[in-house]
């Protein structure tokens, strides 16, 4: 599922008929330059598709003593503010029928961060919603100390967000192939983008290792509570027996007065996080507005509860998940706009969040970064203040990721294309591109999104958390949906899940760093896409069109850990014995290292005898059914079994042997890499 909205290149305007009272006259018209010019330079977009009565200004710096001057005074006077103080606005002001002029960012506590990043500049104007949009904006440029002028856009579904409850067979059916996890979570069992078995249960094409290898990091790690993920979305569903647990809640308010703003963060009794559309801590959800409920299931749903489903950051049943904060930008028939929206993220950030998950979007018109900056200035404001706000020990600055479109079209849709955010694209349970997933321009990693091919044939869509009017936890709350609104929290969860283990263990990353961990720890996804597939009624070769197109690769939460802690990931083909190449793990000369020291062949350490040990157990799990060793400077192993285990490789740093009192010789060196055993070729995998 995805959400769209219409949104033109161009920005100039189609001035025709003006308001029918005459324009103000402005003594801060630049003189020098032609109103037109003017006009074009300053106004972001167009008015199609925008809501009416409502245009975001952003004023010069040095308008911005008397804007606050103004506001203190009716403030003093508990008035409704519905003039700025200068002089040259008011008169425009007084003839469009403004009843509301204010900041667009209330006054909270980051105001000093706020005034840092030119936010306190942007103003809001309501008015008559029978006032000439196009002619209210042209009046409003004329004028000097106005920098830019943006219409409220809204946001719109852009298609049927059909959702398939789990039947009561499929909560009691003993038929799935059995699924191995440290959680027991019921209906973990359907959660194929977790673990992927090949089941033909799911989808006759389901394909081993088609998932997120999240079962091997959920040993390390499954969560903190210090990493809280905001979900911008529809509402959350906060009493979801299978979400309260790891619900976000601004404790100022759970314990303050109703009605009152507690925390001083300009936003009234918003204990689960705010709903934007409504303008109102008043949370909403229904069975047909279940996608942020959905998508929140995904990132952080409980685990280890006995109840329903698993969450990929859900913690281990020990109040010790993710926390996900609501902030609403769907409500009913309700959408939210670039102000609503921008007020979303910014809440975010100033509430704590590390992690922004956006599974909406526009439609992809935008041709480059700099339309996109050009026509919606105030959400990329926004998005740069999420990003440089740091509220995790383990990453400076705050990650954002979008669901990269469901237009099939060859490129990502805005905001998802923009260079800063990570885009995420979509396969299925087969490991191929999903019928409807944008790719290839402005796309950064793929991720599970499911394909439901019909009302009967469900299982290959994502399964996670509903709204329902069930409060037990049964049937009824969980539910199948497809699209790269349901890729995108994969990543989200992985990332929740990378920065609790960066917690956990003592890691520190700079924004690019982290992100540049995640958008490489992927699995190979180009070598499955070959011959061709039925999308939307044709034939298409996927080869031609996907391969290479689809992001970085398939994301992988155990790799994502590994990368954390330092420790070098090697990936092995299941039922292949190879040789592996040791160059990233002892550098460019690992061919030619000493591996088994001289004299220690008849040793019964496994590590001076084969230059390389793997524990009993971890040899019985991935099927090896001979010792790994080191030949001609690579990695000799046979896995039978998908998985993951560690293994302990030794080198001698300088010479053919160790040094010791008696023979001048080298160093030994150990070191411990991760083998990831997957059903592919591995030639092409990172």
């Amino acid at each position: 599922m995805f959400f769209d909205r219409k949104i033109f290149i161009t920005a100039a305007l189609a001035i025709g008929t003006v308001l029918a009272l005459p324009s103000c006259t402005s003594d801060l018209a630049e003189e020098t330059t032609p109103a037109a010019t003017i006009v074009s330079s300053k106004i972001a977009g167009n008015s199609d598709c925008a809501q009416k009565g409502i245009l975001i200004v952003k004023f010069d710096e040095s308008a911005i003593p008397v804007l606050e001057e103004h506001a203190r005074h009716a403030a003093q006077t508990r008035s409704e503010t519905t003039r700025s103080g200068l002089e040259s606005v008011d008169c425009i002001l007084e003839r469009i029928g403004v009843t509301s002029f204010k900041r667009v960012f209330p006054v909270g506590n980051d105001e000093e961060r706020t005034r840092e990043a030119g936010l306190h500049r942007w103003y809001v104007l309501n008015f008559s919603p029978e006032a000439d949009l196009d002619a209210a904006a042209k009046m409003l440029a004329d004028v000097a100390q106005v920098k830019t002028i943006q219409y409220n856009t809204l946001v719109c579904k852009a298609y049927n967000s059909k959702v398939y409850p789990l039947t009561e067979d499929e909560m009691t059916s003993s038929t799935r192939a059995f699924v191995t996890a440290p959680f027991n979570d019921p209906q973990l069992k359907w959660q194929w983008h977790y673990i992927n078995n090949g089941d033909i249960a799911i989808h006759e094409s389901a394909k081993v290792g088609a998932d997120i290898n999240v079962a091997e990091a959920w040993k390390l790690t499954a969560g903190d509570p210090r990493v809280i993920v905001a979900i911008v979305d529809g509402g959350v569903k906060y009493t979801h027996p299978d979400l309260a647990a790891n619900m976000w809640i601004n404790l100022a308010e759970a314990n303050g007065l109703p009605g009152v703003d507690d925390d001083g963060n300009g936003y009234v009794d918003d204990i689960y996080g705010y709903n934007f559309c409504t303008d109102s801590a008043q949370i909403t959800w229904n069975l047909d507005e279940s996608h942020g409920t959905h998508v929140a299931g995904t990132v952080a749903a409980v685990n280890n509860n006995g109840l329903g489903v698993a969450g990929i950051a859900g913690g281990t049943g020990h109040n010790d998940g993710a926390r996900l904060m609501s902030c609403q930008i769907f409500d009913g028939e309700s959408s939210a706009g670039d102000y609503q929206t921008a007020l979303a993220i910014k809440y975010a950030a100033d509430m704590g969040a590390s992690v922004l998950q956006c599974s909406y979007g526009v439609t992809a018109m935008y041709a480059t970064d700099a339309q996109f900056r050009m026509l919606e200035p105030l959400v990329v404001e926004a998005l740069s203040y999420f990003q440089n706000k740091s509220n995790c020990d383990a990453v400076d600055g705050g990650i954002v990721i979008y669901a990269s479109g469901n237009e099939g079209k060859p490129m990502a849709s805005y905001p998802a294309a923009y260079r800063s955010v990570i885009s995420v694209t979509s396969f299925g349970a087969d490991f191929l591109p999903a019928y409807y997933t944008n790719y290839h321009l402005g796309c950064n990693i793929a991720a599970p999104g499911g394909e439901i091919f019909s009302s009967t044939d469900n299982r290959g869509g994502v399964l996670s958390t509903i709204c329902s009017d069930a409060e037990d936890g049964n049937g009824a709350d969980y539910g199948y949906i497809q699209g790269t609104s349901m890729a995108c929290p994969h990543v989200s969860g992985v990332a929740a899940l990378g920065l609790a283990y960066a917690l956990k263990t003592g890691k520190h990353f700079t924004r690019e760093e982290f992100t540049n961990l995640l958008l490489t720890s992927v699995n190979d996804i180009d070598s499955y896409i070959t011959g061709s597939k039925v999308m939307n009624g044709k034939v298409v070769d996927l080869e031609s069109t996907y391969r290479g197109e689809m992001g970085s690769g398939a994301v992988d939460a155990y790799r994502l850990l590994m990368q954390i802690e330092g420790t070098a990931c090697l990936t092995a083909a299941k039922g292949k014995q190879q040789q592996i190449s040791l160059t990233q793990v002892f550098g460019g000369n690992a061919d030619n290292l000493t591996y088994v020291e001289p004299g220690f062949e008849s040793s019964e350490n496994d590590l001076e005898r084969y230059g390389a040990e793997m524990s009993a157990e971890d040899m019985q799990r991935l099927g090896v059914e001979e010792k790994p060793r080191i030949v001609n400077g690579k990695l000799q192993i046979k896995c039978n079994n998908m998985g993951c285990a560690k293994i302990k490789i030794r080198a001698i740093a300088g010479g053919d042997r160790r040094g010791t009192d008696d023979w001048i010789g080298g160093i030994p060196v150990v070191r411990e890499v991760a083998i990831i055993v997957r059903d592919t070729d591995s030639k092409r995998w990172m």
